[in-house]
Parts: structure tokens; C-alpha cells; sequence
């Protein structure tokens, strides 16, 4: 089988990921716990702890880099930024100089980064080919700089950068996080409610990196977002029908910016990011109604009853 290193694989994505292709597959994976990334992968997956610990990328056929620390962790103190970035700087900047450096580079190269790159764009949609900067906007700079570095390694091998949407997924997700209002009966819009909420489903941006692994012809940018990006307050209406819960309370823009400070900024603004590349690539989404990957993420065991 062909070899694959990925880092970051025991985050939300690269789990999902690797066991879409464990079985097609020989998997290297980078954590920074190896030892609980092999618990949970078990036999056929080697889990190392550091990129210095891999001798030569000349033995694998493609890398998939999924570092970072979680943009949504923490506030974002001076610190946690300086985390934010040098967690997806540093290791995405080795990355590229070990490929440029290789005899033989791997074939292909996949990158993370997130729809953070467009900034605050109001209404206006947001396709790959739209090229903004935002030098006084901290999530914009840390997706661009991210994105330099792994496009430094198109010198020597195909690179893909997916800027990922908001993830649903029926654990340990953003949706998990935003829940709690919903289940009390007192779920509303975040702000005004007109920004709007670009999300796609843990399992169709899972395909999206099977995708641009297995098309040798995709290179380049693409955005990881459903078809359906809809305003936020539409999106909340959407999560109370899902769960049948009452749909009232609004949270205020004051209160956000007052619990995460500047991080508020990102669910006050939003962006409405289509995939264009992706559907032109041939790609298929198996959630592109946001409702049907609420249902799929809220009621799983009914999902499954309806696809049965």
C-alpha cells in the first residue's frame, strides 16, 4: 500500500479521515500524545510525535497537514494568537522545506487552512478566486500566512489548500458548543443575525482531503464549505426545528464580544463561502441542505431509520 503521513490526526478531521483510508492506505500520523492516537487507531496506523522523528518524505506518497492548535479553544490573548500561529506556521513551513529538499518529493500535498482567510465580507459571496487582504485581521493573516507556506512546495509536488468551514459532527464539534441554549428552550441568532454561516459536514470534508488526494488534476485553493451557506439566524432556526425547541432569544453582539472579545468577531461577521472549485472538480456533497446534516448530527439513530 502507498504511504500517507498526516499531522494532526487525532483532531476532529483526521480522525474521521484515517479511518475513510486506513484500509487503502499506510498511515503515518504525527501527535503530540502517539501514544493515545495508537490506542485509538490501533494496529496498521504508526503514530510518531514529532516530524524530526520521520527520516525521509521521499517515502511517502502524500502528506496531509492538519496541525493546529483549535481556533476556538481559548480568548484570544496575545499569547493564545502566538499559539495559534506558530502551531500551524512552524510545522506547515518544515513541511515545505523537507519536500523542496526531498530526492524524491511525495506526489502530493494537502494543507489546512480555514474561510477565516476572507475576513468580514457581508454578503458578498466568496469563491476561491477572490483574493483579499486584511493586514488589521488576525484570523485573515493567520489563514494567509498558513497558505504561503504550504504553497511554497508547488516548486516540486501538487499542493492543496482547503479552507475549511464551520464542521458539524455529533461530537466534540462547534455545534456541540452551541447547543446548550437550544436544549433550555432558549435558543435565538447570535448578533443581528444576518451574517452568514458557512459550514459543511464532518463527513464531506473528510472526502473533501479523499477527493484532492485521489484527482491527480486538482491543485491549488478550495474552499471545504457546503453548497448551502445560509444567514446565521436562518442556521438557528434551522437547529431549534431540528431539536423542536422554541427559536426567541437573541444573543446580543455586546455579550459575545464581552464573553470572547476579539474571537467574537468571527461569529459577528461570518462570510458566504460557496465551494465553486470543488463542485467544478466533479465533487459530490452527501450533506448539502443544512437541515439534513443537522438531522444527520442532532438524530443520528433517525437519520439512519430514514436511509434504511
Amino acid at each position: 500500500m502507498m504511504k500517507l503521513l498526516i499531522t494532526g490526526g487525532t483532531g476532529l478531521i483526521g480522525t474521521e479521515l484515517i479511518g475513510r483510508l486506513r484500509d487503502r492506505y499506510e498511515i503515518t500520523v504525527l501527535s503530540r500524545e502517539p501514544e493515545e492516537a495508537s490506542k485509538r487507531f490501533g494496529k496498521g496506523v504508526q503514530a510518531l510525535r514529532s516530524l524530526d522523528d520521520v527520516s525521509d518524505l521521499s517515502d511517502f506518497y502524500g502528506v496531509i497537514n492538519l496541525q493546529g492548535e483549535g481556533i476556538a479553544d481559548k480568548r484570544w490573548t496575545a499569547r493564545q494568537k502566538t499559539r495559534l500561529q506558530e502551531s500551524r506556521w512552524e510545522i506547515t513551513r518544515k513541511l515545505s522545506e523537507r519536500m523542496r529538499a526531498c530526492e524524491q518529493p511525495p506526489k502530493v500535498f494537502i494543507s489546512g487552512s480555514a474561510i477565516g482567510y476572507y475576513g468580514a465580507q457581508g454578503d458578498e459571496v466568496m469563491t476561491e478566486d477572490k483574493t483579499v487582504d486584511l493586514p488589521d485581521d488576525f484570523a485573515h493573516k493567520l489563514c494567509a500566512e498558513w497558505e504561503r507556506l504550504a504553497l511554497e512546495a508547488q516548486s516540486v509536488t501538487r499542493v492543496c489548500v482547503v479552507r475549511t468551514g464551520v464542521v458539524l459532527a455529533s461530537d466534540d464539534s462547534a455545534l456541540q458548543k452551541m447547543l446548550p441554549p437550544y436544549l433550555l428552550g432558549l435558543g435565538g441568532p447570535l448578533g443581528n443575525g444576518k451574517q452568514y454561516f458557512s459550514w459543511i459536514h464532518l463527513q464531506d470534508i473528510a472526502r473533501v482531503f479523499e477527493f484532492l488526494l485521489e484527482h491527480d488534476d486538482c491543485q491549488g485553493v478550495y474552499n471545504g464549505t457546503a453548497p448551502d451557506p445560509l444567514p446565521q439566524e436562518l442556521f438557528s432556526a434551522k437547529i431549534a426545528k431540528v431539536l423542536r425547541k422554541s427559536h426567541f432569544m437573541r444573543v446580543p453582539a455586546w455579550v459575545l464580544k464581552l464573553l470572547l472579545g476579539e474571537m467574537s468577531q468571527m461569529l459577528l461577521t461570518g462570510q458566504r463561502v460557496e465551494p465553486a472549485r470543488l463542485q467544478q472538480a466533479g465533487f459530490e456533497f452527501e450533506f448539502s441542505s443544512a437541515e439534513a446534516a443537522l438531522r444527520d448530527c442532532l438524530l443520528p439513530s433517525s437519520s439512519s431509520e430514514q436511509n434504511s
